[in-house]
């Protein structure tokens, strides 16, 4: 028989294992021209040297060329990819780490002594129990899961008869109250409603400002939406643009606002909310309150103010202080100084604490609860059911132990990262309904009606 024309030599040298000069026969196995075909890159200029398995075939590497390394059966190329230990080790590299330490050498290092192997599965584990996390939380908080429910609703609904505010000439000044979004949502839900009602009620006399990341400046018109039409109907109540650049500026977190526009922020939302009330309350004073609370009562006699969440850490969902104090400047000073964005809590509940801490010169907060003109008041003003026990809120009661459960109370947080999508029926006893009955009637009205 005449022999073969000689195939292209890449093929030839993948399949037959052996090495190929150009123009030349293959070498044989085992010579040392096929052993030094062998080789591939683990690092940028770092090319290895070792005998060729069974089932890893490697080319001769071109000049300006990367060796190709055959790994098992032909890569799959019709339909989804195949979920093979292979694919996870490319996905939770970085593009730059897959190019340039290919999966040979996890391969390897999973080959060799115990501690290496078990080094590098915790560093993959963690890498991926991170990123898991991360989607996890940004499933949670990214959208809220209730918003397609106003997607049939009309967006005008009619105002109640408000009585005007009384005027008492020999009392201070009302300060601001503020609501703040620092998402780009436009979309308030009931229980945001009801938060500015019932302290856009409890405070008639005062404005209540809502400030929203995602409204347009200038004189652009409010966008039509249940909640802003029902939130109209409060004169005291102002929907306005938040400029978040404008917001930091003159104060120490407008670098930190800068490089954060730069990088990947695990928690950008909430970091960017506990920044923002800092500087708001900085520059203007007043009271901040978080979306999630529902006024029981005035708040104006509190000033200098926090609550405490637990014996262990305060909490930053209500805060009432005087313009330009000490203690907030404080606050942003550390933000800064002991800024962490890979925790969560660390710019918020944690941040608090330690500075409350420092301020009073004690190690627990169980010594002090009042100091140098800044006080923490107990968990019953503001966070009367803790956040492991949230489901309460859609459990029922009756009228007579509501009194009794909120005695001494504030405000009510009601945890809405934790409820958010916890379906409610208006007209039912329990408590979260009885309290948009009680503090925010014009928002229970519309959920009643339209829900």
């Amino acid at each position: 028989m005449g022999a073969r024309s000689p195939g292209p030599s890449v093929g030839r040298a993948a399949l037959s294992g052996g090495a190929e000069r150009p123009g030349g026969p293959a070498a044989p196995r085992g010579s040392p021209l096929a052993q030094d075909a062998c080789r591939w890159t683990c690092r940028p200029g770092e090319r290895v040297d070792r005998p060729c398995s069974p089932w890893r075939r490697a080319l001769p590497a071109e000049p300006g060329r990367v060796s190709r390394t055959l790994l098992g059966p032909p890569p799959h190329r019709h339909g989804a990819p195949r979920l093979t230990s292979q694919f996870l080790l490319e996905a939770l590299l970085s593009p730059g780490e897959t190019m340039s330490r290919s999966p040979d050498c996890l391969l390897w290092l999973l080959r060799s002594t115990p501690s290496q192997r078990g080094c590098t599965l915790f560093i993959i584990s963690f890498k991926f129990m991170f990123l898991l996390s991360v989607m996890i939380y940004w499933h949670i908080a990214g959208e809220p899961r209730s918003q397609g429910q106003f997607s049939n609703l009309p967006v005008d609904v009619p105002c109640p008869h408000l009585a005007p505010p009384a005027r008492y000439p020999s009392t201070p000044p009302p300060g601001n109250i503020f609501f703040l979004e620092t998402s780009d949502r436009t979309s308030p839900n009931f229980l945001f409603m009801c938060s500015v009602e019932s302290a856009a009620r409890a405070h008639p006399e005062s404005r209540v400002a809502v400030l929203m990341k995602g409204l347009p400046g200038g004189n652009a018109s409010l966008p039509r939406h249940l909640g802003f039409s029902l939130l109209s109907c409060f004169p005291n109540v102002q929907m306005l643009p938040l400029d978040l650049e404008e917001l930091f500026r003159d104060t120490p977190l407008a670098a930190w606002y800068v490089a954060a526009r730069q990088r990947w922020e695990p928690y950008l939302l909430p970091v960017l909310s506990d920044a923002s009330r800092l500087a708001v309350l900085w520059k203007f004073g007043g009271i901040y309150l978080d979306t999630d609370f529902i006024v029981l009562q005035s708040l104006r006699n509190l000033t200098n103010t926090l609550g405490t969440q637990s014996h262990y850490v305060l909490n930053g969902a209500f805060l009432a202080f005087e313009r330009h104090h000490a203690f907030l400047a404080l606050c942003m000073r550390d933000f800064v100084a002991h800024y962490n964005r890979w925790i969560w809590g660390h710019q918020g509940p944690q941040l608090l604490t330690r500075v409350f801490k420092k301020w009073c010169s004690i190690r627990s907060l169980g010594e002090s609860h009042a100091c140098r003109g800044v006080r923490a008041l107990p968990s019953e003003a503001f966070y009367p059911i803790p956040w492991q026990n949230w489901k309460k809120y859609f459990e029922d009661i009756s009228p007579e132990e509501l009194p009794r459960l909120l005695r001494g109370t504030y405000a009510v947080h009601v945890w809405n990262k934790k409820s958010q999508g916890t379906r409610l029926e208006a007209t039912s006893r329990a408590l979260l309904a009885q309290l948009h009955a009680r503090y925010c009637p014009t928002t229970h009205k519309a959920m009643r009606m339209y829900l």
